[in-house]
């Protein structure tokens, strides 16, 4: 199955050619949003505006219609009013296209009518062996060939794949991505899963070399089963994370005129989720603090954490620790000892969380600490603050490098004892310290609460691979 999955979706998501049906000049219009994205972006492959009234648009040849293309076109973007659709799906499947994307509106979400028109789209386009994205949606953006059909600007490569039953949660998943310094893989609008479900994408992006975490927001399912049922396989590959809308009595009857969902009683999908090896985000911005975590750190043994900040930083942070279930153990006394001897003299002996009491140090001495603690065995994760550069004075430079050898012992710790470390930041960091940090797979949050959800997610994801 993941063969003919892949195959098929392939033609979506790996398209050597595009057909943008409805394109326009006009750029606040679907057919010229998309058109300009998709020629805006970095696609190297061949892309067919489609239009009767028009000869030419944005600077590429149009075609009255699909079958007067005269190449083969392997992927189809809708742009075209719901009742038209029946009739140009069928010139699709004459003209051998095997992957669709339609950002049509006024389907099932809308009523009889919609709902007629939907079903008689999907029996032509599966007549054909044709399969589409959405209807409904807000487009997609594929790494893969760095093709944007979506309507914000194009991200950068990354390995998160964001499936999103909402297409505005696009350009937020976009945004929050690229400023944590990651990118996406996928960025999938799913709509109403006319034909594709969350399911089918479950199963593509699960064999997708480019998908290190996939990420879902969704409202409900056309196949709950089967999507829980493959979520807990694919959960054991990589990590699958989701956040769910309409868990209130409210937002479950928004669903119904959103997306044409059911969202279903939540105590349900909480316990779906465990059993099948979802890691449910408490709220949406926690996604993709997941996610980063996830992809570049070593996931621990167990939950405890040792925290290391300064005054009531440290007392906030271990109070989000517990709120997630993590546990904050006291330093062993002999322990304790030996890391007072690196600290400020004013600090206080540490017992975790470890208080530098805002004393002058440096990264040399913050790495030695992190190292320490990392060592310990009752030990299985660091929250820490980033280092700084807080060279002064004369031999400025010399200073400098070997503030940064410090930073660069940090990003050594994770990989050499398999324990994930997780920093804090409340201001931006310097440049050359965050692409080291990068480099290491080290995230960076600006709050001791998405620290903590962070480090939560890892070793929820470590329960799940044992328990596989």
């Amino acid at each position: 199955m993941s063969q003919d999955i892949t195959r098929q979706l392939d033609s979506i998501f790996k398209p050597e050619s595009i057909a943008v049906i409805g394109a326009s000049r006009n750029l606040t219009k679907w057919g010229g949003r998309i058109l300009s994205q998709a020629l805006s972006s970095d696609y190297r492959g061949r892309i067919y505006p489609v239009n009767p009234k028009e000869k030419n648009i944005l600077g590429v040849k149009a075609y009255p219609g699909v079958q007067d293309i005269p190449g083969s076109v392997e992927l189809a973007v809708f742009t075209v009013p719901a009742a038209q659709m029946p009739t140009v799906m069928a010139d699709c499947v004459k003209k051998g296209v095997k992957g669709g994307v339609i950002i049509s509106a006024d389907f099932a979400e809308t009523g009889d009518e919609g709902k007629r028109l939907e079903e008689e789209t999907v029996r032509i386009a599966r007549s054909g062996g044709l399969r589409f994205v959405g209807p409904n949606g807000n487009g997609i953006w594929t790494s893969a060939v760095r093709l944007n059909l979506a309507p914000f600007p194009t991200p950068m490569n990354g390995p998160i794949a964001f499936v999103s039953q909402s297409g505005s949660f696009g350009g937020m998943a976009s945004r929050a991505a690229m400023a944590q310094g990651f990118g996406l893989s996928k960025f999938i609008s799913i709509g109403n899963q006319a034909d594709l479900t969350a399911s089918d994408y479950l199963e593509y992006l699960a064999y997708d070399p480019d998908t290190k975490v996939i990420a879902f927001y969704m409202e409900g399912f056309k196949d709950g089963r089967r999507f829980f049922e493959k979520a807990k396989e694919v959960s054991r590959i990589k990590p699958v994370l989701i956040f769910k809308g309409g868990s209130s009595e409210q937002g479950a009857r928004a669903t119904m005129t959103h997306t044409a969902s059911i969202a279903g009683a939540d105590h349900i999908f909480q316990s779906m989720c465990r059993q099948a090896g979802i890691i449910r985000a408490p709220v949406i911005g926690h996604l993709f603090i997941m996610a980063e975590a996830l992809i570049g750190q070593p996931l621990p043994k167990g939950n405890r954490v040792a925290v290391i900040g300064t005054g009531g930083q440290g007392v906030v942070t271990v109070d989000a620790c517990s709120h997630y279930g993590l546990e904050v153990p006291e330093l062993k006394m002999e322990d304790a000892r030996r890391i007072k001897e690196i600290l400020p003299p004013q600090a206080p002996m540490p017992r975790n969380p470890v208080d530098f009491a805002g004393g002058a140090r440096t990264a040399e001495q913050e790495a030695r600490v992190i190292e320490m603690i990392a060592s310990l065995d009752y030990i299985d994760a660091v929250i820490t603050n980033s280092p700084r550069l807080r060279a002064r004075g004369a031999d400025l430079a010399e200073q400098i490098k070997v503030e940064i050898d410090g930073v660069k012992a940090v990003s050594l710790i994770p990989e050499k004892y398999g324990k994930p470390i997780i920093m804090m930041n409340f201001q931006e960091n310097h440049q050359v310290i965050a692409d080291i940090l990068q480099h290491a797979g080290i995230p960076t949050f600006n709050t001791p609460e998405h620290c903590a959800i962070a480090l939560f997610a890892l070793m929820r994801y470590a329960e799940i691979k044992k328990s596989g």
